[in-house]
């Protein structure tokens, strides 16, 4: 395998790092799925089988930022600080719109997802109590264990620097070109050239890769991050929204128990 070459090619630096990380995900999760009675959640068991996204989540980091690394000089981010300030301002107005609906489950008062009318729950209104928690090697009620703390740091480098890397090179440093000459060379097209098209497939495409409790948020936080690219022709300002906004969520999560969030 001519690996120079491979590290060359920039269509293969911005497509492969969100497949491979979402492959590695898929299949080390079926792979789990599928040997359930070997990974069961009892406290007697070891914490690699106990609770496999202690693992997997790490693994999964890794692997990302090795692919990230491979072609790093393929990335153009056009780094400013304008730039900068406005992805970080937007990253927590657009992270402010996704944990709206959860926040709002508080502010109405109710005491079980069960009480949300089917409309709100479907944009969100839910507890989001269940999900990724490092808190598994010491005292589960805070983080007092080495142990805890390397798994938290890991989660929040897999959501705040390879998640808002491999997503938005993806999604606006790709998909967005190659939307807008698809036959042609669409590394000629200028980054954040604005079309209707790039719009609506791009920010579908955000939306449905995320659960769909969260697709009301997705939708809104796609929307804004769309404008961040055509605004501000930066790709990295798209990167730091999206670092902003996961880094602003998992603090939300830790600090309230919607762990879920996730």
């Amino acid at each position: 395998m001519n690996w120079a070459r491979l590290q060359k090619d920039k269509t293969l630096a911005h497509v492969v790092p969100l497949a491979g990380f979402m492959i590695v995900m898929g299949v080390l999760g079926i792979v789990v799925g599928e040997f359930d009675v070997f990974f069961r959640n009892h406290s007697d068991l070891p914490w690699w089988r106990r609770d496999p996204d202690q693992w997997i989540y790490p693994l999964q980091t890794v692997i990302g930022l090795a692919m990230l690394g491979f072609w790093w000089r393929r990335y153009d981010f056009n780094w400013s600080p304008k730039a900068l300030i406005i992805g970080t301002i937007m990253g927590a107005v657009g992270i402010g719109f996704w944990l709206l609906p959860t926040q709002s489950y508080e502010w109405l008062g109710y005491a079980s997802d069960k009480e949300v009318p089917w409309i709100l729950a479907k944009l969100g209104v839910q507890e989001r109590l269940d999900g990724f928690d490092a808190r598994i090697f010491g005292d589960p009620a805070r983080f007092d264990h080495a142990a805890d703390w390397a798994s938290l740091i890991m989660r929040f480098i897999r959501a705040a620097v390879v998640v808002a890397l491999v997503e938005e090179i993806f999604w606006r440093g790709f998909l967005m070109r190659w939307l807008l000459d698809r036959e042609g060379n669409y590394w000629k097209q200028p980054f954040g050239k604005p079309s209707w098209l790039t719009f609506g497939v791009t920010t579908v495409a955000f939306m449905f890769v995320h659960q769909p409790i969260d697709y009301a948020g997705a939708a809104i936080y796609g929307s804004l991050t769309y404008l961040v690219a055509i605004w501000t022709k930066s790709l990295g300002a798209c990167v730091v929204m999206h670092g902003i906004a996961n880094l602003l969520m998992g603090l939300y999560a830790i600090n309230t128990g919607k762990l879920g969030l996730w």
